[in-house]
């Protein structure tokens, strides 16, 4: 029987519903409001992007793009050390992605058919980055340094208006950012899918935002692609008695501090970790500057569960599905084989989830919500398209059409069956 030390009382299974829905009923209220504002960049561009920008960010705009000027003058009054840090990053995530280069190919068979698949980089993909205190030059790097070994022609960056951060500019020029627009929210979305006088339509959006932002990437999917319909974040720490409570609770509260949908989760077998645990967490919660969100995030999507064996937990992490999972466990590695379903893996008791979403080089745009059971974090893939290409020669076509023509015939159509057989 699992037992939840920390929690509403639900049974494990109704708290993984609870968890997974979470993103999907707040997204419900504001579809209808982003809809308009989507129909009203459509129809009218740039005015409306001055509008909204005006109506949400309190900023009159005269330009919507930034000047390179602008971005040196902004960047000079960078911290040498944040710098020389996204500089590092840049190369950690440089050195993973390189890895993920899928080459085309080329098949000669008999009588002379060839056959073969093309891959190229995406022309243009836009990258939304949010403003105020969620402002993240870390997501920059992994959005831009991907598409940028894809291939990808030109990445251009949308951003709210105000006050610039310094930083997330400094990020867009180490990552091979090309242009930057003042422009945030779902009208920001709306202008890359679209495109408007200024702004130049792109193939693909990526990049984080609060519940406008996801829900216009969502309705605008298939007008432009996306990376994925992100929810809140999550971690799931899997643990036995040999895990340092510190390091577990310092870890579960680098996630609560996201916001107060964040979902923290302990799985253990060990009650006696639990409890300390959640001492821990009393504890260390005091000192942290975003107290008060943490809190209401642990109150409302926090868990400790114990659980009968760490089999018991493995097989509830691979329901969960994750977009975080730590192993804080002995032998972490020989877990990689048994936790299928899982964004990104952070294996002992040294691979904090922090490590990987600033540094280590793997990418921190990952799936959530359960998702993870089938989409994957973002990489080189997400930003090339692949097109087959087939050559046959007129010997070949001849040896190949009963069977073309069968197949065709048999799902009634003729005109194909015919388009073979007029060749002959």
């Amino acid at each position: 029987m699992i037992n939840k030390v920390i929690g509403d009382g639900k049974t494990e299974y109704e708290y993984i519903e609870r968890v997974k829905e979470r993103a999907e009923n707040s997204a419900v209220e504001v579809t209808e409001a982003v809809s308009g504002i989507i129909h009203e960049v459509k129809q009218k561009g740039d005015d409306a992007l001055m509008f909204y920008t005006e109506k949400f960010d309190k900023v009159k705009l005269s330009c919507l793009e930034i000047s390179k000027d602008e971005i040196d003058k902004c960047i000079d009054s960078c911290d040498k050390a944040v710098v020389d840090a996204l500089e590092l990053s840049a190369k950690n995530i440089a050195d993973f992605h390189n890895r993920q280069i899928c080459q085309g190919f080329t098949v000669t068979k008999e009588n002379g058919v060839i056959l073969g698949q093309r891959v190229r980089g995406l022309k243009r993909v836009g990258i939304y980055v949010p403003g105020g205190t969620a402002a993240y030059p870390s997501s920059v790097l992994m959005n831009a340094i991907p598409a940028k070994i894809a291939g990808v022609t030109e990445i251009i960056m949308a951003t709210p208006p105000g006050k610039l951060n310094p930083d997330i500019l400094a990020a867009a020029k180490i990552g091979g950012v090309d242009r930057i627009f003042l422009m945030g929210g779902a009208q920001a979305i709306a202008a890359m899918a679209y495109g408007t006088e200024t702004v130049p339509k792109v193939d693909k959006i990526t990049g984080p935002g609060n519940i406008y932002v996801a829900t216009a990437k969502k309705l605008l999917y298939g007008i432009v692609d996306i990376d994925m319909i992100a929810g809140p974040s999550e971690i799931l720490i899997l643990a036995d008695s040999s895990a340092n409570p510190k390091f577990v609770a310092a870890d579960l509260l680098s996630q609560a501090e996201h916001d107060t949908m964040a979902s923290s989760i302990l799985l253990t077998d060990s009650e006696a970790l639990a409890r300390q645990v959640e001492k821990e967490l009393e504890i260390q919660t005091e000192k942290l500057s975003r107290k008060d969100i943490i809190k209401a995030s642990l109150k409302e999507y926090g868990a400790i569960i114990v659980c009968q064996s760490i089999d018991e937990a493995v097989s509830f992490a691979n329901i969960l599905a994750p977009e975080h999972l730590e192993v804080c466990c002995q032998n972490p590695i020989e877990y990689i084989g048994k936790l299928d379903n899982v964004g990104s893996l952070f294996l002992g008791n040294y691979a904090p989830e922090a490590l990987g979403d600033y540094f280590a080089g793997p990418n921190h745009v990952l799936p959530t919500s359960g998702t993870a059971r089938f989409f994957s974090p973002l990489s080189v893939d997400n930003f090339v398209k692949k097109s087959s290409y087939i050559y046959y020669t007129e010997d070949a076509l001849r040896n190949a059409s009963k069977h073309v023509i069968e197949l065709a015939e048999t799902e009634g159509f003729t005109a194909h069956a015919a388009s073979v057989k007029v060749r002959f």
